[in-house]
C-alpha cells in the first residue's frame, strides 16, 4: 500500500468516524443539550429578576458546562471530517511530490497518527479537565490535542516542500495520473452532483445573508435588550417573552446555517471521491448505486435540516436518516478500496522509475 492508497483510505475513514460521531451527536445529545441551555438561561433571567445574584451566577457556570460538553462534540466532528478532507486532498497531489515512496509513507503515517490524535484530545476536553496536568489552565487532552494538530502540520509542510521541489527541477516531466484521468459513470455522477451540491450550498447562503442575516443580528440585539430591561423592572413576563422569542431566533438561525454548510461540505466530499473511484474495487453498476445514494443522503439531509422548525422531529429524524445514507455509501466505497490490488499504483511508479 503506497503514501497515496494510505491517505485515501485514511481520509475517508477519518470522514466516516466524524460523520458517525455527528449522527450520534445530533440523535442522542444536540436537542438535549440545547434544552438544558435554554432551561438554565432561564433560570438565570428568572434569578435576575429576583434579585439573587448567586442564583444567576450558578446558572450562567451551569450554561457554560452545557456548553463546553456540545462545543467539544462539535469539534471533534469537524476536526476529523475536515482532516479527512486534507487527506483526501493531500492524496490526490501525492504524484506531484518529488519525495521518495517510503518518506511520503511514513509522512501519511504520522499525518493519520495527528489527525486522529487531535479529535480524540478534543473530545476528552470536557471529561479530563485540568486532573494530573502540569499547567495552570491547560489539561492533559488539550495538551493531546494541540501535539496531533502539531503532527499534521509538520507533514502538511513536508509535503509543500515536496510539491516545490518537484516544481524546481530542471526535468520537469508533465505526469500522467490514471486515477485523475478517469471518465468513469461513477465518477462523473460523483463530480456533477458535488458541484451541483456546492452551488446550492452558496446560492442557499447568499439568500440567507440577503434575506435573513441582518434582520436577525438586529432582532438579536433587540431581545437582549429587552431582556436586561425586563429584569431591571422586575417584569417576568417581559423576560419570559423576550427568552421564547430568542430561542426561536437561535434556532431559526442555527438550522440556516447548518442546511447551507452540509450542502456545500457533502459536495465537496463528492467531489473529492469522484477521483478516487478507480481504487474502489466494486462491480461498475455498485459504484454508481453507490455514488447515487450519497448523493441522495447528501441532498436530503440539509433539505430535511431546513425544514425542522416547521415539522420538527419528523424531519430531524429524516435528516439523521439522510447522513446515514452518505455513512452506508461511503462505508461502501471504502470497502471497495480495501479490495484494491493496486495496479494503477504500480504502472505509475514504473512509469516515474523509467523517467
Amino acid at each position: 500500500m503506497g503514501a497515496r492508497r494510505l491517505l485515501a483510505l485514511g481520509g475517508i475513514g477519518l470522514i466516516l468516524v466524524g460523520m458517525l460521531v455527528g449522527d450520534i451527536f445530533a440523535v442522542f445529545v444536540l436537542h438535549q443539550n440545547a434544552a438544558k441551555v435554554g432551561a438554565s438561561l432561564t433560570a438565570a433571567a428568572h434569578a435576575a429578576v429576583a434579585g439573587d445574584s448567586k442564583a444567576v451566577l450558578a446558572s450562567f457556570q451551569a450554561t457554560g458546562g452545557f456548553l463546553e460538553n456540545r462545543g467539544t462534540k462539535v469539534d471533534t466532528h469537524v476536526h476529523m471530517i475536515a482532516f479527512g478532507y486534507l487527506a483526501l486532498m493531500l492524496a490526490i497531489l501525492q504524484p506531484w511530490i518529488a519525495l521518495g515512496e517510503n518518506a511520503k509513507k511514513k509522512l501519511a503515517l504520522i499525518f493519520l497518527l495527528g489527525a486522529g490524535l487531535l479529535p480524540v484530545g478534543v473530545f476528552l476536553i470536557h471529561y479530563a479537565g485540568l486532573a494530573y496536568s502540569p499547567l495552570e489552565s491547560i489539561g492533559w487532552a488539550s495538551i493531546a490535542a494541540d501535539f496531533g494538530g502539531l503532527l499534521v502540520i509538520v507533514v502538511t509542510l513536508g509535503y509543500l516542500l515536496g510539491l516545490a521541489n518537484r516544481v524546481q527541477q530542471k526535468n520537469n516531466h508533465a505526469l500522467q495520473d490514471d486515477l485523475l484521468e478517469d471518465r468513469s459513470t461513477a465518477g462523473r455522477t460523483l463530480l456533477a452532483g458535488g458541484l451541483a451540491l456546492v452551488l446550492l450550498g452558496f446560492v442557499h447562503g447568499s439568500y440567507y445573508a440577503v434575506a435573513d442575516l441582518y434582520k436577525q443580528e438586529a432582532l438579536d440585539f433587540s431581545l437582549l435588550s429587552e431582556m436586561s430591561s425586563g429584569a431591571a423592572a422586575n417584569d417576568a413576563g417581559t423576560v419570559d417573552s423576550a427568552l421564547g422569542q430568542y430561542a426561536q431566533l437561535g434556532g431559526d438561525k442555527a438550522v440556516k446555517i447548518a442546511a447551507h454548510a452540509h450542502a456545500i461540505e457533502f459536495g465537496l466530499l463528492a467531489i473529492l471521491l469522484s477521483f478516487f473511484q478507480p481504487y474502489v474495487r466494486l462491480q461498475e453498476a455498485w459504484k454508481r448505486r453507490w455514488a447515487w445514494v450519497l448523493l441522495f443522503g447528501s441532498l436530503l439531509l440539509p433539505v430535511c435540516v431546513l425544514l425542522e422548525l416547521n415539522f420538527g422531529l419528523l424531519a430531524g429524524g429524516m435528516a439523521d436518516a439522510g447522513g446515514l445514507l452518505v455513512i452506508i455509501a461511503l462505508l461502501a466505497m471504502w470497502i471497495g478500496m480495501v479490495r484494491y490490488t493496486g495496479e494503477i499504483d504500480t504502472a505509475a511508479q514504473t512509469s516515474e522509475g523509467t523517467r
